[in-house]
C-alpha cells in the first residue's frame, strides 16, 4: 500500500511510502504570488507528485498533520498555514484519495519525539532509513523527516490493526 504522509504548510514536505519502505520525500511544492511574490501552495504541482506516485489501481491513503492556531502566531500567517490546509484536502478529495489526520502529539509520541528537539525527528529518521541520510543532511530536512514519520505512524498503528 502507498501512503502519502504530508508535514503541511509552505515549508512542508511530502514523503511517499510502500508500506514502510520510503519510495520518494519532496519538498512542498510552491510559488510566488502578487507584486510582493508571497510563497504560496502550487497545487498543480502537488497533484502531479501525488500523481506520479502511485500507479493505476494501486491502493493508496494519504495522511496529514492535523495542525491548530498556534498562540503568538500572526493573522496572516494562520490564514495563509489555514489556506495550504485546505488546499491539500481539496487535492486529496479531487483526487479520490483517503485522508487521514492524526495529531502532532501522537505520532510524536509513538515515535518518543516529545519534548525533544525538532532536529530529534531527523536523527530518528537517519537511525531508521539509514541509506536516504544524504538526502536529509540538512536542518531544514526535518520537515521531510517529519512527513516520512507521519507516514511511518499510520503504517504501524492502522495497518497493524
Amino acid at each position: 500500500m502507498i501512503i502519502i504522509g504530508i508535514d503541511p504548510g509552505l515549508s512542508g514536505a511530502i514523503a511517499i511510502l510502500d508500506d514502510k519502505k520510503v519510495l520518494s520525500i519532496f519538498e512542498m511544492p510552491v510559488m510566488a504570488e502578487g507584486k510582493k511574490n508571497k510563497r504560496q501552495l502550487n497545487s498543480a504541482q502537488l497533484v502531479n507528485i501525488i500523481r506520479e506516485n502511485i500507479k493505476k489501481n494501486e491502493e493508496a491513503v494519504v495522511v496529514v498533520e492535523q495542525v491548530n492556531a498556534m498562540p503568538g502566531q500572526g493573522v496572516t500567517s494562520m490564514f495563509n498555514f489555514g489556506q495550504t490546509f485546505g488546499a491539500i484536502k481539496g487535492v486529496c478529495a479531487a483526487l479520490e484519495l483517503p485522508i487521514f489526520f492524526v495529531r502532532p502529539s501522537k505520532w510524536k509520541k509513538h515515535f518518543e519525539l516529545i519534548n525533544a528537539s525538532k532536529d530529534s525527528s531527523r536523527t530518528k529518521v537517519i537511525e531508521m532509513y539509514p541509506s536516504i541520510s544524504g538526502q536529509l543532511t540538512k536542518k531544514k530536512d526535518v520537515n521531510k523527516t517529519d512527513a516520512i514519520l507521519i507516514a511511518r505512524f499510520y503504517y504501524e498503528t492502522k495497518l497493524k490493526e
